[in-house]
């Protein structure tokens, strides 16, 4: 999933209705202010079922967590099922970039990733976006109408490339319905 402004609230919505029994990873990247404190894993945890933190580096993925990357880091996963940390160049003038996690995330896990953009003031998310629907992934983009910042699902719906529009509440239903239909 990807967020910058607004998404706080639109990730909550989301992830507060998974189960404690949610069988895959979920991957956060939330345009944050480089020098913030992590708060953000924090937050979520409070109002998920599931673990919620930010990972450290190298550090292996596990079924049922939510990973929320750090502030002032790309947040990757590899194909030896750890995620990496990386200090690159900001992308859209973001570190953590969208782009970053999803281009990963199609490399890994291709046909299998499932890309969500949420809200957003800039086009962070779509390229990356793109890519996963190109290995054959689902994308989905927040209804830019129901967005606080429309821009960045906006800007994945312009690429021709997203399977699914829909409310908060929609995505919700349909990511568990689209994981229990892959067991």
């Amino acid at each position: 999933m990807g967020a910058s402004w607004g998404g706080v609230e639109a990730s909550i919505k989301i992830i507060s209705r998974l189960p404690v029994d949610f069988p895959v990873p979920v991957f956060l990247a939330q345009h944050q202010r480089y020098e913030s404190e992590s708060r953000l894993a924090r937050v979520l945890a409070s109002r998920s079922h599931c673990p919620v933190l930010a990972p450290e580096d190298k550090e292996p993925v596990r079924e049922g967590h939510i990973y929320v990357a750090p502030p002032g880091y790309h947040m990757l996963v590899d194909r030896s099922g750890l995620i990496s940390l990386s200090c690159h160049w900001p992308v859209f003038y973001s570190r953590p970039s969208i782009d970053e996690l999803f281009f990963s995330v199609g490399h890994v896990y291709g046909g299998g990733a499932l890309a969500i953009l949420l809200t957003g003031a800039n086009e962070d998310g779509a390229a990356g976006l793109r890519y996963i629907h190109q290995r054959g992934g689902v994308t989905v983009a927040q209804d830019p109408s129901t967005a606080e910042a429309s821009m960045m699902p906006q800007a994945g719906i312009d690429t021709g490339c997203v399977d699914h529009i829909m409310s908060l509440q929609e995505i919700g239903d349909f990511l568990l319905r689209y994981v229990a239909g892959r067991g």
